[in-house]
């Protein structure tokens, strides 16, 4: 392919082994340099049509779909598949910056840049005061922080700072909270936000009772206004806000409980299709009950459920 640089044929992956693997950063830069390339090359004036056509707009459904692959990748331990999944994920951000490289806004060199420099600036207890200051850093913090609570703490200072020199000004404490978070991440995150205000519920035992208020007023909504679908979601929203926070308090991620319940959805009707005397949809509710019940009990039985 012209323009690219060849790095020879691809190495075969390692077996899989409890030691660690040594990156040989040499291969790496390379590698990346050709990535980087390709992207070029595709997004030139004589690439592919395809890629040309592409927007911000149009790939971000895209990023969404790859992320989510790579949570399905980690979820399964499927190592091997994981690093594929990776690469796709990477080539996300190669084809934004390539973008906004044809628009003249940033290259690839300034993703990393940033990417570099904040981490540095954000770790002062690893890379050191001076070099935290040089790469901009300008809170006063521990740089000697030994547990994973200080290094938080000063995360968010040097943050903090950061956004200050910046004039970032917010009008609310919930504007640091990313809109462009999936629905679920954004509740937990704005609804530990507000605690930190004293604006919570004392014990997650508090948020029974919220759930049921909030489930009596998604009924009476549903029953007298069905065709108002604006005014049921709303108050569906208010259902499923209050079992995010029930989560939070509870220490469990609201995202990878839905997700552990899609997973066991889907086993528990795969053995139901498994199991029936016939097509689901001939069978009667009560039969089809049974069948649900007795795959519960199977899998549970087998130990497949996570």
């Amino acid at each position: 392919m012209d323009d690219v640089r060849s790095t020879g044929s691809p190495k075969p992956s390692p077996a899989a082994s409890d030691s660690p693997l040594t990156t040989d950063h040499g291969r790496a830069a390379a590698l990346f340099e050709e990535s980087v390339s390709i992207m070029a090359r595709l997004r030139a004036p004589d690439g592919c049509p395809w890629d040309r056509e592409q927007t911000f707009d149009t790939i971000r459904k895209y990023t969404l779909e790859e992320t989510y692959e790579v949570f399905d990748a980690i979820e399964r331990r499927d190592f091997p598949h994981l690093a594929e999944e990776l690469g796709d994920l990477l080539l996300q951000v190669l084809f934004y910056a390539e973008m906004a490289a044809n628009e003249g806004h940033f290259t690839i060199a300034d993703v990393l840049d940033h990417l570099n420099r904040k981490l540095i600036r954000r770790h002062p207890h690893v890379f050191g005061e001076e070099a935290s200051r040089a790469a901009g850093n300008q809170a006063s913090v521990d740089s000697n922080a030994e547990n994973s609570t200080q290094v938080l703490r000063n995360w968010e200072e040097i943050k903090a700072a950061e956004k200050a020199a910046a004039n970032k000004a917010e009008d609310s404490r919930l504007d640091s909270v990313n809109r462009g978070l999936p629905a679920l991440a954004e509740a937990a995150k704005l609804g530990s936000k507000a605690a930190k205000s004293g604006f919570d519920w004392p014990n997650w035992r508090d948020l029974l009772p919220k759930i049921a208020e909030e489930t009596a007023e998604l009924e009476v909504e549903a029953n007298a206004n069905p065709s108002d679908k604006q005014r049921v979601e709303s108050e569906l929203g208010d259902l499923l806000f209050t079992a995010v926070n029930l989560a939070r308090h509870l220490g469990v991620d609201a995202e990878m409980a839905l997700r552990g319940c899609n997973l066991r959805f889907r086993q528990r009707f795969a053995e139901m299709e498994r199991t029936a005397s016939g097509p689901l949809e001939e069978l009667s509710p009560a039969e089809l009950e049974d069948l649900w019940s007795n795959a519960k009990k199977t899998l549970a039985k087998a130990k497949i459920e996570p």
